[in-house]
C-alpha cells in the first residue's frame, strides 16, 4: 500500500528523456535528422514520428525499470511532461509550419500506465510540467531550442494552467499522485511577478480536484534566489507548496574550470550553507528536483561554448571512480537535509553520470536507498567487483 503522506521524505529519480525528448540523452532517437527537441523532431518528421515516438515510449520505460528502482529503496519518481500530454488543442506556434498540431498522440495513455506501474511497486508520482507551450526557458528541454516566448502570450500560459487542472482531475484520486509542478526551469529573465501570478493561479487550478493533505504543488525557483519566495504561498491560505531548486556543477565557466576537491567543497560547503539558509528562512519544504554526478558540459548541451574541460578528464579510471564516489557522496548527505531529492536522470544513451541506474552498477552511488542500507555492504561489494 502507498504512503502518500503529506510532508514524506523522497528520495527519486527523473525519467527524464521520455515523454520530453531531449537529444543529447537519446541521439539514436535523431540520427540523420536536423531536429533538436521534441518538436522539431515531430515537425520534420511528420507522419512518421508517430510509430517512432510510440516505440519509444514502449521500449525506454517499463514496468521492469519500476521494479528494480523499488528493489533500490527509491520511493518516488519525477515525470517530465510536455503540454501536448493530452492531444491536439494546445495554441500554435509559429515553427509548427504548416503542421497546426504536429506532436504525437497517445502520451497520456503512457503516463496512466506510469501510474499504474507505480501503484503496483509503491512508488510516489511528481508530475512536472517541463515542457510549456512557446517553451519557457529556450532549451531542448522546455520543448524548442532557441524559443522563449511562453511568457509573452496570455493564450500560452493560460493553457498551460488548463494542463495543470487537467492534471489535477485526472489524477487525483490516484494513491500514487503525490505532487504537481507547475512549470519546469521558467528562465532567469521571465519577471517573477509574472511567475508569482501564474505560480498563485497553478495552485488553486490543482486545487480544485487535489486536497493539499493529499498532493503538494511545486515550483521551480526560475534560476532565481530563494529569498525572492519569502512570504510567498504562505499558510493558512496557501498549503503543502515546496520550493524546487536544480543543482549543477557543469554548466558555468568556474564550474568547468573547477577540480574535483572544488567540485566537492562546493556541495559539502556551499551547497550545505545554502541548504541551511532554505530550511531556516524560505517557509517552505524544498525539493533538489534535479541533480547528477555530470561534470562533463559537452555531452549534455546544445548551446555550451567551449573550451569543455572538466575535474576528470586527466585521471585514471581508479582515480576516476574515487572521485565519483566522493562527489556522489558530498551531494546526498547536503541533499537529505531536504524534504527530497531526484536524481537527473534514470536513463540515458549516453554518459554513465548522468544515468541513475549506471551510476549505482558501477558503484558510485549505493546500491540501496532506504533504511535498510545501515552498513557498509556496499562498498564491500564494490571493492571485490
Amino acid at each position: 500500500m502507498i504512503n502518500n503522506n503529506f510532508g514524506k521524505k523522497l528520495r527519486g529519480v527523473n525519467l527524464g528523456g521520455w515523454l520530453v525528448l531531449e537529444k543529447w540523452m537519446t541521439p539514436s532517437m535523431f540520427d540523420s535528422l536536423q531536429a533538436t527537441d521534441e518538436t522539431s523532431y515531430c515537425v520534420e518528421l511528420g507522419a512518421r514520428a508517430e510509430q517512432s515516438l510510440k516505440n519509444h515510449w514502449d521500449t525506454f520505460i517499463t514496468s521492469k525499470d519500476f521494479a528494480w528502482l523499488a528493489k533500490t529503496g527509491i520511493n518516488a519518481v519525477r515525470i517530465p511532461i510536455g503540454h501536448w500530454i493530452f492531444g491536439p488543442d494546445y495554441p500554435y506556434h509559429r515553427v509548427y509550419g504548416a503542421s497546426s498540431h504536429p506532436f504525437v498522440e497517445g502520451g497520456i495513455e503512457i503516463l496512466d500506465r506510469a501510474f499504474d506501474w507505480a501503484e503496483e511497486y509503491g512508488l510516489l508520482i511528481v508530475l512536472d510540467l517541463h515542457a510549456a507551450p512557446g517553451c519557457q526557458n529556450g532549451f531542448d528541454n522546455g520543448g524548442i531550442l532557441n524559443v522563449c516566448e511562453w511568457h509573452t502570450k496570455e493564450d500560452y500560459i493560460d493553457y498551460a494552467l488548463l494542463i495543470l487542472e487537467r492534471l489535477a482531475e485526472r489524477y487525483h484520486s490516484r494513491p500514487a499522485l503525490h505532487a504537481i509542478e507547475v512549470l519546469n526551469e521558467p528562465r532567469w529573465d521571465i519577471d517573477t511577478v509574472l511567475l508569482k501570478k501564474y505560480t498563485a493561479e497553478g495552485y488553486h487550478r490543482i486545487r480544485k480536484y487535489c486536497r493539499a493533505e493529499n498532493v503538494a504543488v511545486v515550483f521551480h525557483d526560475g534560476f532565481r534566489s530563494f529569498r525572492e519566495y519569502t512570504g510567498f504561498l504562505t499558510e493558512p491560505e496557501f498549503s503543502n507548496v515546496v520550493l524546487d531548486i536544480h543543482r549543477y556543477q557543469c554548466f558555468g565557466r568556474a564550474e568547468i574550470d573547477a577540480d574535483i576537491y572544488g567540485h566537492i567543497r562546493g556541495a559539502v560547503v556551499e551547497w550545505k550553507n545554502e541548504a541551511d539558509d532554505i530550511i531556516r528562512d524560505l517557509g517552505h519544504s524544498t525539493y533538489v528536483g534535479e541533480w547528477s554526478l555530470g561534470l562533463d558540459v559537452k555531452v549534455v548541451s546544445l548551446w555550451a561554448k567551449g573550451p569543455f574541460n572538466h575535474a576528470l578528464q586527466d585521471m585514471d579510471e581508479f582515480q576516476m571512480t574515487v572521485a565519483y564516489r566522493g562527489y556522489a557522496a558530498a551531494q546526498v548527505i547536503t541533499f537529505e537535509k531536504y524534504l527530497g531529492w531526484f536524481f537527473w536522470s534514470y536513463k540515458t544513451e549516453t554518459t554513465p553520470a548522468w544515468c541513475f541506474r549506471e551510476c549505482v552498477n558501477r558503484g558510485w552511488l549505493p546500491d540501496r536507498f532506504d533504511n535498510s542500507n545501515v552498513d557498509i555492504k556496499h562498498f564491500r561489494k564494490s571493492a571485490v567487483m
